[in-house]
């Protein structure tokens, strides 16, 4: 059932409010993609277990095979039946309309980005069509996320290895966060500091002290993209200096997949897909999750 206009400002108000709460306790959402019901439903156990408030997020694709309104009304239902703090972010999106979309469908986080659709856009692109997605956001008060650039790697299992002397070329500054801000008015800016999208034969290393830098040059909320495949030390350093939201897909599909072929392999008599994902995948799905929760600090901190 839809929402009003009256409950998804009430909604996107307290994410604010919560936001802020986050980076003054030094804790950090966990935005954990959404890619379909049982995914949501071990977001949903692990928040319930850990009483921690989350983020679900779905990407462009997400949405187009679920739908932005059959999304906000799967994870209201789940929020009911589990009495859980949770929220929906609207990760990557790839324009300003899709942005708008998911805005009027109440989603309290949006994150515009016009380089994920067009990785050589302009800076004058980048900004003109953030501005523009945080002006309409006015409207009901959801939080935008963005950043300067495109931001690499893809929500998969990578076999190559990390060439962080390209990578770096493509760091966060200072500098340019703050101009970027600035210029935009963004809510969340996505650092890049050694994050990466995917998981890779290797840790990924973070640059704290370039993070601590970009703490201290700008007031707004910092995010972490690309989290799977990371030590969790560096998140617990990270929440500390100021980071209150670190997304977090390919440790989740990952654990989805290897459980379901090891349940397919156990089981060849059983044709019911949706038994052995209930039975096995979900729970693998939900440990991850419990594990990143530990890892940011937010255990014990909901407020549903």
């Amino acid at each position: 059932m839809p929402l009003t206009i009256s409950e998804i400002r009430n909604n996107c108000l307290k994410a604010r409010e919560r936001m802020a709460t986050a980076r003054n306790e030094h804790w950090a959402f966990g935005a954990f993609n959404l890619d379909d019901e049982p995914t949501l439903i071990a977001v949903a156990k692990a928040a319930h277990k850990k009483n921690s408030p989350v983020l679900v997020e779905v990407s462009h694709g997400e949405v187009q095979d679920i739908g932005l309104n059959n999304i906000r009304d799967l994870v209201d239902n789940v929020k009911a039946e589990y009495g859980i703090e949770m929220y929906i972010n609207l990760d990557h999106s790839p324009s300003v309309e899709a942005a708008k979309a998911g805005i009027m469908a109440g989603f309290e986080f949006i994150h515009i980005d016009i380089s994920q659709a067009d990785h050589n856009a302009s800076d004058e692109q980048i900004i003109k069509s953030t501005k523009e997605v945080v002006e309409y956001a006015k409207f009901t008060g959801a939080l935008v996320e963005s950043e300067p650039h495109y931001f690499g790697g893809s929500s998969n299992l990578h076999t190559e290895t990390i060439d962080y002397d390209e990578i770096k070329k493509t760091f966060s500054t200072p500098e340019g966060a703050k101009a970027f801000v600035e210029a935009t008015g963004i809510d969340t800016f996505a650092a890049a500091i050694g994050n990466l999208h995917g998981k890779y034969p290797v840790p990924k290393v973070l640059d704290l002290n370039l993070l601590r830098r970009i703490r201290e040059a700008i007031d707004c909320n910092i995010s972490l993209h690309g989290g799977s495949g990371t030590p969790g030390h560096y998140f617990k350093d990270a929440v500390e200096i100021g980071v209150s939201k670190i997304n977090i897909n390919s440790d989740m599909r990952i654990a989805y997949r290897t459980s379901l072929e090891n349940a397919l392999k156990e089981n060849p008599e059983e044709y019911s897909v949706a038994k052995l994902i209930n039975a096995h995948v979900i729970d693998a799905v939900q440990e991850v999750v419990e594990s990143k929760i530990a890892d940011f600090n937010s255990a014990g901190r909901a407020q549903p």
